[in-house]
């Protein structure tokens, strides 16, 4: 998503048709609780919570602080103090995982590993680490592994013998 406007529009489409779904689920304990509106709706809250993955801002204080508040006041005319947009987070994680999961579609059967490589264990005892002693060598490869003795790899693989 290139623009604010157009994942605002996504996630409040989304939240238009999943808030009442889940208040129809949600389980009653008796007690009245009041439910105050707050500053920002959950689709402004979700949107600032993806928007802060997407500029990969590593801590959420900066990016509220430095970015949010003095850039997007527009976007946002009634932003909370940074207490308060931190207490109201957790209310969007339920919405968040089940928006991600109508996005994520159907695999088409091609996946992609990361390569990268996964210390075993300290180099002092690499020589005493008998897990993958018979098949595998210190090195770097695409499998993370190690170079591999032609002797352990499969022969339906064409050019191996």
């Amino acid at each position: 998503m290139d623009s604010l406007t157009e994942l605002f529009c996504l996630i409040d489409d989304f939240c238009c048709q999943f808030e009442p779904a889940l208040e129809r689920r949600l389980l009653e304990t008796g007690v009245k609780k009041r439910k105050r509106c707050s500053g920002l709706s959950l689709s402004e809250l979700m949107t600032l919570t993806v928007l802060f993955h997407q500029l990969r801002f590593r801590q959420f204080k900066s990016f509220y602080l430095v970015y949010v508040c003095r850039h997007l006041q527009a976007e946002f005319p009634k932003l909370p103090s940074y207490q308060r947009c931190v207490e109201l987070l957790p209310r969007c994680v339920a919405p968040l995982a089940a928006l991600f999961e109508m996005l994520k579609g159907q695999c088409d059967g091609i996946s992609i590993a990361d390569a990268t490589a996964i210390a075993v264990c300290d180099n002092r005892r690499i020589a005493r680490h008998r897990v993958f002693a018979d098949s595998a060598r210190p090195g770097k490869t695409s499998n993370g592994l190690g170079l591999l003795d032609s002797n352990s790899m499969p022969s339906s693989i064409p050019g191996v013998n």
